[in-house]
């Protein structure tokens, strides 16, 4: 159902959902598109602020459902955060689901509304053995789009994995197939991701092996089938940043212009790509209708530059510097950043630039890192701030960048449920 309900407080919230071509889904049980009812909703409800929501890597619709239970939920049970926000404050939630988890099940029906399956986040990795090669290679199939070029470039590259599935060597077959994959999928490198190289994933590959990863990275982090991970990651950044500049943005653009109601944004993980890019528009050169009153992006799988004026070492603005200048924050903007979190710390730097990053702060901020692991940096506008117990004061102030530096209370990537992380939110819509 669109529409669900955490049974543990009785509190509804809309998940909107868009597939992997960045259109809304029209094949929920209720027919038709769920942001028209959302818009409707709101005209009924007449909420005073609109909490928007986007998880990140590896949630597929059953994850996103177990996502925004907590998530909401953490921000419900703090009672005194919620009277803070005045007697007349009517709150209305907003999740987000976007196919990101590859292989995933996207069933609407397959999430209970009591709260949604249980989500194993290890299952995708399990097994993962020369016996298991051709379901692998039928998954990878599905994931990357089955088209004849791209089925034949993935036979190449699973044969010759299946062949010496130990070798940290690519051969030359399997790294002219892994060209021809590129070429298919349409990969080009950007300002953050470096130009294809399966056997320097290779190698990246093998310095995150103990790490945790994202979705897809688990089951292809080794040996010649690390090359993946360079295009996998490639494709679902394209796919979060083709869904916040388009359908997304003209939904909360609709909100806006349906309701004066405050709007606030949190993205985990590469939705911190999505919500970046609501907030840009097309081409990261749209605006909103009116500034969004607070911005939280938890764990962030996006560059560390990429709202900045310049990124390191190339004189190049950030893709989303433009966020800063064009009015559509009214706000602060608060970043989480954890040293427990070892997929942004060792698998982000892995992915798109094919380098291993062990050291989490070092004192020359590297050109290849993730939000999660430094904050938002190179826009003379952030500030290093650690994150407090879920009673205490920030004071965030409109126009600033804080970085909170948040490991003693995220555990790990997805480790974001605790009262605290929901209080700094709770803050910035304050």
């Amino acid at each position: 159902m669109p529409f669900r309900t955490i049974p543990e407080f009785g509190l509804e919230y809309a998940l909107i959902s868009f597939d992997d071509k960045g259109q809304e889904r029209t094949d929920d049980p209720d027919g038709g598109l769920l942001s028209a009812k959302i818009v409707q909703k709101v005209g009924t409800l007449q909420p005073t602020h609109i909490f928007l929501f986007s998880h990140g890597w590896k949630g597929d619709f059953p994850a996103a459902v177990d996502q925004y239970n907590r998530w909401i939920g953490a921000m419900w049970k703090l009672e005194a955060d919620r009277a803070r926000m005045g007697a007349g404050f009517r709150p209305m939630f907003i999740g987000l689901h976007w196919p990101s988890q590859p292989w995933g099940d996207e069933s609407f029906a397959d999430a209970s509304g009591s709260g949604g399956a249980s989500f194993d986040p290890t299952a995708a990795v399990k097994a993962v053995t020369p016996a298991n090669v051709e379901t692998m290679f039928s998954e990878a199939v599905t994931s990357f789009g089955d088209t004849p070029e791209i089925r034949s470039a993935l036979r190449v590259i699973f044969d010759a994995y299946k062949n010496n599935p130990n070798a940290f060597v690519v051969p030359a077959d399997a790294a002219e197939a892994y060209q021809k994959l590129a070429d298919a999928v349409g990969f080009t490198p950007d300002e953050e991701v470096v130009a294809l190289d399966p056997q320097k994933a290779v190698a990246a590959g093998r310095i995150v092996e103990a790490g945790a990863s994202f979705g897809i990275f688990g089951s292809i982090k080794k040996g010649i089938l690390g090359g993946l991970r360079q295009v996998s990651f490639w494709m679902m950044k394209n796919r979060a940043r083709s869904i916040g500049e388009g359908g997304m943005h003209r939904f909360v653009t609709d909100l806006m212009n349906a309701t004066g109601a405050r709007i606030h944004l949190m993205g985990h993980s590469f939705g911190c790509v999505v919500v970046s890019s609501i907030l840009v528009g097309p081409q990261a050169k749209g605006k909103l209708p009116r500034p969004v009153s607070s911005v939280v992006l938890v764990q962030g799988a996006v560059s560390l530059w990429s709202w900045g004026a310049t990124v390191k070492d190339s004189g190049t603005p950030g893709y989303f510097h433009s966020v800063l200048s064009n009015g559509s924050i009214g706000g602060p903007v608060v970043t989480t950043l954890s040293v427990n979190d070892k997929a942004v710390g060792l698998a982000y730097p892995a992915a798109v630039g094919l380098v291993g990053q062990a050291d989490f702060v070092p004192a020359n901020l590297p050109l290849y890192g993730g939000i999660g692991s430094f904050g938002i940096q190179g826009t003379g506008l952030e500030q290093a701030v650690q994150m407090l117990p879920s009673t205490g004061n920030y004071g965030f102030q409109a126009g600033r960048i804080y970085n909170l530096n948040s490991s003693q209370f995220i555990p790990s990537h997805s480790g974001i449920d605790g009262p605290e992380v929901a209080h700094a939110i709770w803050e910035a819509a304050l």
